[in-house]
């Protein structure tokens, strides 16, 4: 699983039927202290997050085990939306 900041959306007209009616985000993955690491996701999300959220997201074969994404060609998913993140100093 990864962290990350939806920064916008996907729209596609034309896509796979198995995708239709799942919305696609745009999310920027961070570390956990909040940074951008310079990557981008594609993801599909399965709980309403909004623009600018914190969220978690499943990739690979993870990303098609939820009841929405079971069995469509996906390969990130947006499993939840983060309240806070604690990290221990050590």
């Amino acid at each position: 699983m990864k962290l990350g900041k939806v920064v916008g959306t996907v729209v596609a007209t034309r896509k796979d039927p198995r995708l239709e009616g799942l919305k696609e985000l745009v999310v920027a993955t961070i570390t956990p202290e909040g940074k951008f690491d310079g990557n981008y996701e594609v993801a599909v999300d399965t709980v309403s997050a909004g623009y600018r959220e914190i969220v978690i997201i499943c990739t690979g074969s993870s990303a098609r085990m939820t009841s929405k994404t079971e069995n469509a060609p996906v390969d990130a998913t947006i499993v939840g939306i983060v309240d806070s993140i604690t990290l221990d100093e050590k």
